[in-house]
C-alpha cells in the first residue's frame, strides 16, 4: 500500500525577485497541490539541497542566457516523492522514494540530442533553479522521468553535491578518452569539483596529477589518491613541471573546471600529443583561445562536457554509494542561504547546504587574494593570478562545503 502524505498549502522558500533585489526567505510561498500536478510531474519534499556557483550566475543574470524571474534557485536537492500527477504512465519512481533533483529538470527524451544521450543539451530542456523553480525550498515540482533515485546507504547531504559537482566531473573524466594507467591533470584539484574529480579518476584507474596551491590542499589530494602534486603558486614554469611530472610528454587528458579562459589555453601547451582537453567550467563571459597550430600538430581534442545525463547521474551516485567517492561538507540551516551567496562573492569556500545542526568551516580570503577558479571581479586583486601565492577558490570548496536543510 502506498504511503499517504499531508501536503501543506505554503512552504519556506528562498526567492529572488530580480537581479538587483536582495534574497528573500519567505514562509508563505505556495506549494503546488497533488491535484494540480500535470501527468509526468511529481512533488518532492526536500530534505536538503546544495549551493553551487551557478546559483550566483542565475541570481546575477550575468550568463548569456537569462534565468526566469522571480526564481527559486538551487539544483542539488534530495528528498522524498510525496505526490505524482494523475494519469502518469509507467512512472519509474513511486511515492516514498528518495530521489535527487539535478540541474537538468526535464528533457523531451525524443529529439536527436536526447536519443544520442545528450539530454542535457535538449532544445526543449528545463533547468532546476534557472528556467523552473529549484531546490531552495521545502517542496519542489519535478518530473518522474528525470528525478534520480538515491542509492541506499548514501547520506542525503553527501548525495546533494554528487548531483551536480560529482556528475559534472564524472562525465568529463568518462568521456576524456583516458584509459586505465593514463595520466589526467586536474587543475583546482583541492576544490569542490576537484576533490571529487580526484576520487572518480582514481576509481577509474587513472593516474592523477593534482594542480592547486597550499599544504592543506596538497595533503587532501594526496590522501584522496593523487599520484603527483604541483603547487601552481610556487612553480616558475607550470607547463614544464606538468610535463616532467607525467613522464616528459604531459598528461593524456585534462579536466578544467576553472571558469577562466586562461586555464584552457594553458592546457593546450601541457597536454601530450593526442591528448584531450575537457572543457567544464562556465565563466560568465570568456573565450577559449587555443593555439591552432599546436592544437592541430599535437592532435589535441577539445570537448565540451555539460553536467551529465540520467545514466551518468546513476553511475556517479553508485560509485559514491560504494564508498569510492566521499564528499566533504558542512551543514547549515536554510536561513543561512543569505550569507552563503555573498560568501561566494567573497571567496569563502562554499558548495552545499542542508539543515538542523551546524558544522561549518570557513576561510576568509586576504585582501590580496584572487580567485583562480572563477575569476570574478569580486575576487580579482591581481592581474597575474598564477603568481600571487594567495589564491582561493570561491566556486569550489577547499575542505568542507555547506549543506542546508530545507526546514
Amino acid at each position: 500500500m502506498s504511503p499517504t502524505y499531508q501536503i501543506p498549502k505554503t512552504q519556506k522558500a528562498a526567492v529572488v525577485q530580480s537581479t538587483d533585489a536582495p534574497l528573500s526567505i519567505r514562509s508563505d510561498h505556495p506549494v503546488k497541490q497533488p491535484e494540480d500536478l500535470a501527468p509526468g510531474e511529481c512533488l518532492v519534499h526536500l530534505e536538503c539541497t546544495g549551493v553551487c556557483h551557478t546559483d550566483l550566475h542565475a541570481r546575477n543574470g550575468d550568463w548569456p542566457l537569462a534565468a526566469k524571474l522571480p526564481l527559486i534557485g538551487g539544483h542539488e536537492g534530495v528528498g522524498t516523492v510525496v505526490a505524482i500527477g494523475a494519469h502518469t504512465q509507467d512512472s519509474p519512481v513511486k511515492l516514498g522514494d528518495r530521489v535527487g533533483i539535478k540541474w537538468l529538470a526535464y528533457s523531451c527524451l525524443d529529439c536527436e540530442l536526447c536519443r544520442k544521450g545528450l539530454e542535457q543539451s535538449c532544445l526543449n530542456g528545463q533547468y532546476s533553479g534557472f528556467t523552473v523553480d529549484g531546490t531552495f525550498s521545502q517542496y519542489v515540482v519535478s518530473y518522474v522521468s528525470h528525478v534520480t533515485p538515491i542509492p541506499d546507504g548514501l547520506d542525503s547531504a553527501e548525495a546533494a553535491s554528487i548531483l551536480c559537482a560529482g556528475i559534472t566531473v564524472y562525465r568529463a573524466i568518462k568521456y576524456s578518452n583516458a584509459h586505465i594507467g593514463d595520466w589526467i591533470a586536474l587543475p583546482g584539484a583541492g576544490g569542490g569539483l576537484g576533490h571529487l574529480a580526484v576520487q572518480y579518476a582514481v576509481a577509474m584507474g587513472l593516474r592523477v596529477l593534482a594542480i592547486d596551491t597550499g599544504a592543506e590542499k596538497q595533503a587532501l589530494c594526496t590522501k584522496l589518491g593523487a599520484e603527483r602534486w604541483i603547487d601552481f603558486a610556487q612553480t616558475r614554469d607550470l607547463v614544464a613541471d606538468i610535463k616532467a611530472a607525467t613522464g616528459g610528454l604531459g598528461p593524456h587528458a585534462a579536466v578544467v573546471t576553472a571558469a577562466t579562459g586562461a586555464a584552457y589555453a594553458q592546457a593546450i601547451d601541457y597536454l601530450r600529443p593526442g591528448g584531450t582537453l575537457m572543457v567544464v567550467g562556465l565563466p560568465a563571459r570568456a573565450t577559449l583561445d587555443a593555439d591552432i597550430f599546436f592544437t592541430v600538430t599535437k592532435s589535441i581534442s577539445i570537448l565540451g562536457s555539460y553536467v551529465g545525463n540520467r545514466q551518468d547521474a546513476r553511475e556517479a551516485l553508485d560509485i559514491a554509494a560504494r564508498g569510492r567517492v566521499k564528499c566533504s561538507y558542512a551543514l547549515k540551516p536554510l536561513s543561512a542561504l543569505e550569507e552563503c551567496v555573498p560568501s561566494l562573492l567573497a571567496c569563502v569556500c562554499v558548495l552545499t547546504w542542508a539543515a538542523g545542526r551546524t558544522r561549518a568551516s570557513r576561510r576568509a580570503p586576504s585582501s590580496a587574494a584572487s580567485c583562480w577558479t572563477c575569476g570574478t571581479e569580486a575576487c580579482r586583486a591581481s592581474t597575474r593570478r598564477m603568481q600571487t601565492g594567495k589564491i582561493y577558490t570561491c566556486c569550489t570548496i577547499t575542505v568542507t562545503a555547506w549543506t542546508l536543510a530545507c526546514m
